[in-house]
């Protein structure tokens, strides 16, 4: 479905923030895109999006293509209109909005399927995932707690019938409980047919919902496989999960990973 194929992006035509990444996303996967702050998950989304020009961004070497066409060129709501919703980090709500104007937000993007009957099913849907907003649907978004509003922004992604969500750090601010709670509802979205890249710093959560993972650091992918064997990679069990079988180590012993060349 998604293809990323060996990008470059630059900022202010000179800022190298990402370089030489690519990932593949397949009808209805899960994949995770996992790196400490800084590492280029976030630009990675963005360039899918197709939102960086918005900082002054470009992809100014590779491609992207979603469904056979190349997107990098695209405008961002010509990107949304094929079916890519991303679902922004730190919970970006409109907050003078009710939740269901919030929702219906989301929906404006591609209109033209929901009228009627089926926009009310939409809704329908998301107040399924998220039963809290179905009571909360009259409320001032910005009255929510941090865990409603991050139900409210995934279920506004769902609103414009997605065929790719893109997750920015859903569990960034959220208490264990609120993340557990999440992690279920983002399964349930991607075991419904909805593909899924989500970008975490939380490990854990990120190789939970997901069967393949990418780690990046310093703009690039320096490792990939499949979740449950990146779970028991030792780099990925120190670095990540905070677990080593090597006892305790001082920090100028700490490994780094052993960057693999990514050839296409």
């Amino acid at each position: 479905m998604l293809k990323i194929n060996n990008i470059e992006v630059k900022f202010h035509g000179s800022i190298l923030v990402l370089s030489g990444v690519s990932l593949e996303i397949g009808e209805k996967d899960a994949v995770c895109l996992l790196g400490s702050n800084g590492a280029g998950k976030t630009t990675t989304l963005k360039a899918i999006a197709g939102v960086l020009h918005e900082e002054d961004g470009d992809v100014t070497h590779g491609f992207i293509e979603f469904d056979g066409k190349r997107i990098d060129k695209l405008r961002a709501e010509q990107i949304a209109g094929l079916g890519i919703s991303l679902v922004w980090e730190e919970r970006r709500v409109f907050q003078h909005l009710s939740v269901e104007e919030n929702l219906l937000v989301g929906s404006s993007i591609r209109r033209g399927k929901e009228e009627g009957a089926n926009l009310r099913r939409k809704f329908d849907i998301v107040y399924g995932y998220f039963p809290r907003l179905g009571d909360l649907r009259r409320r001032m978004a910005g009255y929510l707690s941090g865990g409603e509003q991050q139900m409210l922004v995934i279920g506004r992604g769902l609103m414009g019938y997605p065929k790719l969500m893109l997750l920015d750090e859903p569990s960034l601010g959220l208490s264990p409980i609120l993340t557990d709670e999440i992690a279920v509802v983002i399964n349930k979205i991607h075991d419904d047919g909805t593909a899924i890249l989500i970008v975490e710093q939380n490990a854990r959560l990120g190789m939970s919902v997901s069967q393949y993972g990418y780690v990046m650091e310093t703009g690039k992918v320096v490792l990939d496989g499949p979740s449950d064997k990146l779970q028991d990679n030792e780099d990925i069990k120190q670095f990540y999960l905070g677990l080593s079988t090597l006892g305790r180590k001082s920090y100028r012993d700490v490994k780094h990973y052993k960057r693999r060349k990514r050839w296409l």
